[in-house]
């Protein structure tokens, strides 16, 4: 891990424009912080997709076409602390619904908690965690006869540029079978008065998420940046949907990495691309889905429209 750490670091403060992966947030400090921003008041998302499933379960069940006596599998890429698919399950099981709940994680221990958690809540629930890769997972499901459901909630699918979103939902569908079904959770593409906070909120909440990426290469990898010596920096554009996350370097400064045994130059107002939110609209989700064995059959939306939960099916 922490090679791969040194050698992404490496490529991407050597790359021009220069680049961090996201993925390295997720620290202890950065788990902390995240859960912090999920719980801002500017960060739409998380509530938007709670009440889609929480007040419209009935809908979604009805856009995957279920049979009552005929087993299916619902499987969850990523699936946290299940606080929204709960809700959805519940319901199901109300419903007297055969099926199973399959959580995928790269994360033993988050797979634990959430069995753990849905153990004492749904105590009749089937659940069948599996920890690993989300593809490598999924192929070892796809000989079975269940139907299946796969949630990809979160706007994750949001975390990747467009062509990258177009092959993920690629390598989907081949790890499915004809009439099985994709929920996507999707951020929709709104004012920037309405986006921008959520990525730069009043209490500084993101903008220490961000920086922590810094103070964990200096912990992690013997780096010597200066924090107070860069700024978080986002920007949203309406007509591309895409929001970026940047951490600006505020003067002309040199930094070395001890691990790599090496110094990166930065000019001042010089930017690090972090993170990527792409948000959607249908010509945009048209062209991630285009050429893929899927097809848009549901669009489900909070009551403010700001976010949907769209269905698709494998043909």
């Amino acid at each position: 891990m922490i090679e791969q750490f040194k050698k992404e670091v490496d490529q991407g403060l050597s790359s021009n424009p220069k680049t961090l992966p996201s993925k390295y947030f997720y620290d202890e400090i950065g788990d902390d912080l995240f859960v912090q921003i999920m719980n801002m008041p500017e960060y739409y998302l998380t509530d938007c997709e709670l009440e889609i499933f929480s007040t419209k379960a009935q809908e979604l069940i009805a856009a995957f076409q279920l049979e009552q006596g005929v087993p299916f599998e619902i499987i969850e890429l990523g699936a946290g602390d299940g606080s929204k698919t709960k809700h959805l399950l519940k319901a199901l099981i109300h419903a007297q619904y055969d099926f199973d709940y399959i959580p995928i994680d790269i994360s033993q221990n988050a797979l634990d908690q959430l069995q753990d958690l849905l153990h004492k809540m749904l105590p009749t629930l089937r659940v069948s965690p599996r920890q690993g890769d989300y593809f490598g997972v999924l192929e070892s499901l796809k000989s079975g006869q269940k139907k299946k459901i796969v949630l990809f909630m979160g706007s994750n699918l949001g975390n990747m540029p467009n062509d990258r979103a177009h092959q993920f939902i690629y390598q989907l569908g081949s790890n499915l079978n004809a009439g099985d079904r994709l929920l996507l959770g999707l951020d929709i593409i709104k004012d920037k008065s309405i986006v921008l906070p959520a990525y730069h909120d009043a209490q500084g909440i993101t903008k220490a998420f961000n920086l922590n990426l810094l103070t964990r290469i200096n912990k992690e990898l013997g780096a010597n940046f200066e924090i107070n010596q860069f700024d978080h920096s986002p920007e949203f554009s309406e007509e591309t949907g895409a929001a970026k996350s940047f951490i600006k370097s505020l003067q002309q400064q040199q930094v070395y990495i001890s691990s790599l045994n090496k110094s990166y130059s930065f000019e001042e107002g010089e930017l690090i691309q972090t993170e990527i939110s792409q948000k959607y609209n249908a010509e945009i989700l048209q062209q991630v889905v285009q050429g893929t064995d899927f097809e848009v059959t549901h669009k489900i939306y909070d009551s403010r429209e700001y976010f949907a939960d769209v269905i698709l099916s494998r043909s």
